[in-house]
């Protein structure tokens, strides 16, 4: 049993080199054991290319013959947009296929067809691991809407920005490139029409190497200026707007290249409900919300958030623009409580993180 985890382990490990390549699809190692050595390697790279079972196998050769397949996600079983690997499996003649999760989407059922095909299969090893590096993937199946994340960086006293509305820079440059980071893996990054105006941001993750997300701007009128950094690049641009925007802006918008979301209105704003819909339509699995306090409420009070980051600055700023809008909680024992909270220091901050 012990090498089972530890070859799942690594499985898992070789999965991750797809993070924020491979959507919509999920992540996937695979790794073919045969007399305790590793002796094919495969992991998906990008949507519509070769599944990880393919590439392994096609790593390992005629070595495949009698051997174990350790991956963390079951085998897909129907044609997509590519052959399904069951069929590849059983003519590669691997002996025993060890599946780290069931996968969520129903038209997948590898593992009762290898069962079926006589071939030793078993489920459910580091299980939890394996959901947690695919969760986004989970949700998007599951909903057809994508995993939302809201990223904060905050003073330690809670504030986003000084009463001036000057934020650069809060948290330190560790925090600012782990942001990056967090930036390449997934599809969409969503602030709302202040921040633009506020800040005039890129969004972009230029301080690590790494895919360039889509830029969503919530913005009900359409009042975003034209000349806006994240007008530069308006192939990567999804603008939320609501019957309010004029027929003649949006058209504009949509000749220089900028995708027009036109959502439900509720209250007056985008429906943020509607709006994850029409994104899931996208084809967009993954969201970080990098906005402003109003945002940030309106996202938790329309229950489209799944995740919370929260990175805390050793810093004082006193009157300011607080982290997150109001929320109508009224007493203490009814604020939202994190669940699976996790606490890690980056540079001189604190990065909270925790599932909504």
């Amino acid at each position: 049993m012990i090498s089972h985890k530890k070859y799942m382990d690594l499985a898992i490990k070789l999965a991750e080199k797809g993070r924020g390549l491979t959507s919509p699809n999920p992540m996937v190692g695979c790794i073919i054991v045969k007399r305790g050595r590793i002796v094919g390697k495969g992991w998906h790279k990008k949507a519509g290319t070769e599944h990880a079972e393919i590439l392994a196998i096609q790593d390992a050769g005629k070595k495949a013959m009698n051997s174990t397949m350790y991956v963390n996600l079951e085998p897909c079983s129907h044609w997509g947009r590519t052959p399904p690997c069951t069929e590849r499996i059983v003519e590669a003649g691997v002996r025993e296929v060890i599946i780290g999760m069931q996968d969520p989407n129903p038209l997948v059922d590898g593992f009762r067809e290898l069962k079926f095909r006589g071939l030793k299969t078993k489920i459910g090893i580091l299980e939890n691991e394996a959901k947690k590096l695919n969760e986004a993937y989970i949700k998007y199946i599951r909903t057809k809407k994508p995993f939302v994340m809201i990223k904060v960086a905050m003073s330690a006293d809670g504030r986003i920005a000084t009463k001036t509305g000057d934020s650069k820079y809060i948290t330190s440059k560790e925090a600012r490139a782990y942001v990056h980071q967090l930036r390449t893996e997934v599809d969409a990054v969503m602030v709302g029409l202040n921040t633009v105006m506020r800040d005039n941001p890129e969004l972009t993750p230029r301080l690590v190497k790494g895919k360039d997300p889509m830029k969503i701007v919530v913005d009900s009128s359409l009042k975003i200026p034209k000349n806006c950094n994240l007008m530069r690049n308006p192939a990567k641009l999804i603008i939320a707007v609501t019957n309010k925007a004029q027929k003649n802006d949006i058209k504009k918008m949509q000749q220089k290249g900028v995708t027009i979301i036109t959502a439900k209105s509720k209250a007056g704003m985008v429906d943020l409900q509607d709006l994850a819909k029409q994104l899931g339509k996208h084809e967009i699995a993954s969201v970080m919300i990098e906005g402003g306090s109003e945002l940030n409420s309106s996202a938790i009070k329309a229950d489209v958030v799944d995740k919370i980051l929260i990175f805390t600055a050793p810093k004082i700023i006193g009157n300011g623009l607080g982290a997150i809008g109001n929320l109508g909680i009224k007493t203490v024992d009814k604020a939202i409580n994190l669940k699976n909270p996790v606490a890690k220091k980056i540079g001189n901050d604190i990065l909270i993180e925790g599932s909504i």
